[in-house]
């Protein structure tokens, strides 16, 4: 029997979408603005890509015409061929001065309409429409509803996430809505996610923890498919690497300049945990012997003039490389120019060096990409989005970026055997032409959209449904230890609890604990990262999804605190030792107290007399933290309230001892779930709106929930 020839497939017509920016086919302005960045150059990139494809028949880029005396006479252009199939198409959107994406919303409806009079005049539907960010996903979702084609969209960043690094900055709510329009963005970002039949994001964190806050969250609907490298300017060592301006500089600070490079490079954050790569190196004589460091954290001229985040960041750099007397052996140069960055990784694969990323989280890891197309193995956080470079390109080790002697060692390993180091080299260079070049990028983008189109694979339809308003009203705090901790079971049925209730409430930590330590507890223990986090007894504040500090609220606890004095009038009591210098940091000090010859009463009365006005936070029977006057767990969780808009009366707080307190007070609902250390609660039990469970850790969790009917009344506030 004759085998029947299958039918060709019939090549797409695809129409992209990114209203907003400056957006032309040749010397794109990027960075000229915040809306000229690296979505315009994405999609511009993908268009081009597009249209080398034998199975692509059209592309169409639509975005805003802009006549403006102030730009260039490009942006006035109605249309621009891009190739013999690609071109960009501008389109007329209200005003016509350039704005600032803010400002368009109103100007939406507008191109909408004029995008359908053009693509109704082209004699042919597109098969497909790719909105780019929330504003072409408005334009977008109509145009899918009135041509009766699928919308493909792509977020690149989103309002919830962009509201939450707002207010960590400082930034006022009623200044977010009137100049970030925040409100109408998430609005046009859930109706977005209602109608797309397909969401293509970077990376699977990117669907769990950013898309995962909304409550058109459809995870069936989403694709990874990672971004497309630049393999021009990332590419293996040439020889003359070591003839550059930044490998002069780097000899600067060598002694043995020639050694194999470990190179890490990032901005002066906390979440980089690049101190931790420093200490490992320190603790680590094999490591000292066998390489250099490398540490590029931005460009600086005077540390004390730098954000006050970034500045801690870099004097803990510096005052670790002084601990373990490193110098000679490791760099960290002041200022590189854009395009050395490339240089620096083909230095150190040049050199047989490792490039190291240690981030307590990292969401995708672009620099690992950037680094093994350039011939250099690679050694990364066990966290996020390296855990699917190195899948993909077999190219590195992962690691538990806490563990300081896991690091140094798989550093080591990766760096002594040369073998290895050759194959994981040659394996980074193959690997990213096949997973991450652009010509990899769009293969796996259509077999993505396509399949839309044949109607090959199913799109699930599930039930939505909008809760009122744009945030969730309603939150549960809780502590970690003796809290979350210490019943696995009743934790896993709590967790269960939280992940069905999702998108009707806040879920935050509260604990006495460092940020790295914290995030070791919750790791150990399977608990996903919350959606506030505030650590070290209420003096730092931490939002999803990237960990985001907030620097506002360590300006506000600054207020009359001085350490040094503090520590100076506690050095000669009795029945006080100071805790390692680990459990310190800039707003806590921690001691370790012997009741026996102490209590805390003692300790506040003499703090007071020396015109000290700070919070004295007692824990577990052993644990004394001072802490700025404006700092404690309480008026942390008070500060998130007014920051992110939910009721403390609509708060459930948990918590164990002395430093859960003031959280458990005032308007909250609170819930005493341990009786361990029920003697620093005392006070509480004859408070009405605290409730004492019977079952302890998270089990007295589930119990306060029943207690307070808390799900039974938020459903009831929502039907209202």
């Amino acid at each position: 029997m004759k085998r029947r020839s299958s039918k060709p497939r019939k090549p797409l017509y695809i129409v992209l979408i990114s209203v907003h920016g400056l957006i032309r086919g040749h010397d794109l302005e990027l960075g000229r603005d915040a809306d000229t960045g690296g979505q315009t150059k994405y999609v511009v990139e993908l268009a081009h890509a597009l249209g080398e494809r034998d199975d692509v028949e059209k592309v169409v880029l639509l975005t805003r015409r802009v006549i403006d005396n102030q730009i260039s006479a490009d942006y006035a252009e109605p249309l621009e061929q891009l190739s013999e199939k690609a071109c960009i198409v501008r389109i007329e959107c209200g005003e016509q001065k350039y704005l600032r994406k803010e400002m368009l919303w109103d100007c939406l409806e507008n191109f909408s309409d004029n995008s359908l009079t053009y693509l109704k005049s082209q004699g042919r539907i597109p098969d497909v429409i790719h909105s780019h960010y929330a504003d072409a996903g408005y334009v977008g979702s109509r145009l899918s509803h009135q041509l009766g084609v699928p919308l493909v969209h792509t977020g690149h960043s989103l309002g919830r996430n962009k509201r939450n690094q707002l207010l960590a900055s400082g930034v006022k709510r009623s200044e977010i809505e009137t100049t970030y329009n925040i409100s109408r963005r998430i609005e046009a970002e859930e109706t977005t996610l209602g109608v797309a039949e397909r969401v293509i994001t970077s990376t699977q964190q990117e669907i769990e923890q950013q898309y995962g806050l909304y409550d058109f969250y459809q995870p069936d609907r989403m694709r990874v498919v990672p971004p497309g490298t630049d393999l021009e300017k990332f590419f293996p060592p040439q020889g003359n690497e070591k003839n550059s301006d930044i490998a002069n500089e780097l000899k600067r600070f060598l002694k043995q300049p020639n050694k194999p490079i470990i190179l890490a490079l990032s901005r002066p954050d906390p979440r980089k945990n690049i101190t931790a790569l420093v200490e490992a190196y320190g603790e680590s004589p094999g490591l000292q012997q066998a390489a250099n460091l490398v540490i590029v954290a931005g460009n600086r001229d005077e540390i004390q003039d730098m954000e006050s985040v970034s500045s801690t960041v870099l004097n803990d750099i510096l005052l670790t490389i002084d601990k373990y007397d490193l110098y000679g052996k490791v760099a960290y140069p002041k200022h590189h120019k854009p395009d050395e960055v490339a240089i620096l990784y083909r230095l150190a694969a040049a050199s047989h060096g490792v490039f190291v990323n240690p981030a307590l989280t990292e969401p995708f890891g672009l620099t690992l990409i950037e680094a093994a197309a350039c011939g250099l193995p690679i050694v990364a956080t066990e966290d996020g989005g390296p855990i699917d470079i190195i899948k993909n390109c077999e190219n590195g080790h992962v690691i538990n970026p806490l563990d300081k002697t896991e690091m140094a060692d798989t550093i080591l390993e990766t760096l002594t055997d040369k073998l290895e180091w050759r194959r994981l080299a040659k394996s980074g260079i193959q690997g990213v032409r096949r997973h991450y070049s652009w010509q990899a990028h769009v293969e796996k983008y259509l077999s993505v959209i396509r399949p839309l189109m044949e109607k090959t694979e199913p799109v699930t339809s599930i039930s939505l449904s909008r809760r009122p308003g744009v945030f969730r009203n309603r939150a549960i705090f809780t502590s970690i230890d003796l809290n979350l901790t210490g019943d696995q079971e009743a934790l896993s049925l709590f967790l269960q609890t939280m992940r069905a209730h999702r998108k009707s409430i806040i879920f935050g930590i509260a604990t006495g604990r460092r940020l790295d330590d914290a995030l070791a507890k919750l790791r150990q223990n399977n608990i996903p990262q919350p959606y506030v986090l505030i650590t070290g007894q209420g003096t730092e504040v931490n939002y999803a999804p990237n960990l985001t500090r907030s620097e506002v609220w360590e300006r506000h606890i600054n207020h009359q605190w001085n350490p040094q004095a503090i520590r100076g009038v506690l050095a000669e009591m009795p029945g006080l030792k100071m805790q390692p210098k680990i459990n310190q940091s800039a707003f806590k000090i921690s001691y370790y107290v012997d009741r026996a010859l102490i209590n805390a009463k003692e300790i506040r009365q003499t703090l007071l007399r020396n015109e000290q006005a700070v919070n004295t936070v007692f824990s577990f029977g052993q644990f004394l933290d001072v802490v700025p006057v404006r700092a404690s767990k309480g008026l942390a969780l008070r500060w998130c309230a007014e920051q992110l808009g939910f009721a403390l009366e609509n708060t459930l707080v948990t918590g164990v001892t002395g430093a859960d307190a003031d959280m458990l007070l005032g308007n909250t609902l609170g819930a005493v779930v341990d009786d361990h250390h029920l003697d620093e609660l005392s006070d509480l039990a004859n408070i009405e709106n605290i409730y004492f469970s019977k079952k302890h850790h998270a089990a007295g969790i589930l119990e306060a929930i029943e207690h307070y009917k808390f799900f039974a009344n938020a459903q009831e506030r929502t039907a209202a």
